[in-house]
């Protein structure tokens, strides 16, 4: 155990001595993958928030089918669902949609809000999903003509927009951070090989007292693991920052703007996976540089 913790205290103390002799290349190796980690983080999120929205008013195969007040709900499903291009029906009662409406409303007393209006002012909603969203079109146009049905909605052109703008962020990203993750290891790969020509010396005399290759090149792979890990760090505080400023200026938004951008709020999971990915990624990133540095030495 006592031997563990003194390869342990050496390794820590060669990563650190090296970084100290990094100089300014440490804040260029570690600035580049910050860049990279941030732009990665908002462009990630960014896609996230396009996913909520577009969850949030409907999938494209999906139908909204609104109902006349008066009409029973159970003999109309019966006549969509026969319907050729109909694969799955929903029901969603007023009642159930009523009090959905008045939780995201923010509205605690329900029976007042329903006094209020004298009533529930909603109706009975089905959910049918089509086979395809080529579909849609027609299928709406046959639900609009069953009896009892009042109005249908389903994707318009302007969501059908936001899904080619995600798609297209999302090819956006992709390419800059290739060519960020390239820079970013091409910059760690050079501050490394400076740190290591730097220490030739020593490195020298390791080996002539018979340092294997691993154990005198292992602190500059840690050093490279260092720079990744704490630019997402950097990054991580830098979105968590851009994230603050989003929700206080939300906090004076009107409330139909706040019931909009709920859709594109992170959920737990999401907000969980963002800080792993950002280390993960990070952390790869440092290490690949680092790897390609000490190669080129530890060949000779």
């Amino acid at each position: 155990m006592f031997q563990l913790f003194t390869k342990l205290d050496y390794l820590l103390r060669e990563t650190f001595l090296g970084l100290r002799r990094g100089g300014w290349m440490n804040w260029a190796a570690m600035s580049t993958v910050t860049v990279l980690l941030f732009l990665f983080g908002i462009s990630l999120q960014a896609s996230w928030a396009l996913e909520g929205l577009l969850n949030q008013f409907g999938s494209p195969v999906e139908v909204s089918v609104y109902l006349d007040p008066g009409a029973p709900i159970e003999k109309v499903i019966p006549l969509v669902t026969r319907l050729s291009n109909v694969t799955d029906v929903n029901t969603i009662s007023k009642e159930q949609a009523w009090a959905s409406l008045v939780k995201e409303l923010g509205i605690s007393d329900i029976e007042g809000a329903t006094e209020q209006l004298e009533g529930n002012p909603l109706v009975d909603e089905l959910k049918v999903r089509a086979r395809s969203s080529q579909n849609v079109p027609t299928l709406a146009k046959q639900l609009a003509q069953v009896p009892g049905v009042d109005s249908v909605q389903y994707m318009d052109e302007i969501i059908q927009r936001m899904q080619q703008l995600n798609q297209g962020l999302s090819w956006v990203s992709l390419t800059m951070i290739s060519v960020l993750t390239l820079s970013a290891i091409a910059v760690i790969t050079t501050t490394i090989r400076l740190i290591v020509m730097a220490r030739r010396r020593e490195i020298e005399i390791m080996q002539l007292v018979g340092a294997t290759t691993s154990w005198i090149y292992l602190p500059f792979i840690l050093q490279g693991i260092a720079f990744g890990v704490v630019g997402a760090a950097i990054a991580w505080i830098l979105i968590t920052g851009v994230q603050e400023f989003l929700a206080n200026l939300l906090a004076t938004a009107p409330d139909f703007i706040k019931y909009i951008a709920s859709g594109a709020q992170p959920n737990l999971i999401q907000m969980l996976l963002l800080p792993l990915l950002l280390l993960s990624l990070g952390g790869s990133v440092g290490l690949m540089g680092s790897l390609f540095a000490v190669r080129r030495f530890a060949s000779r």
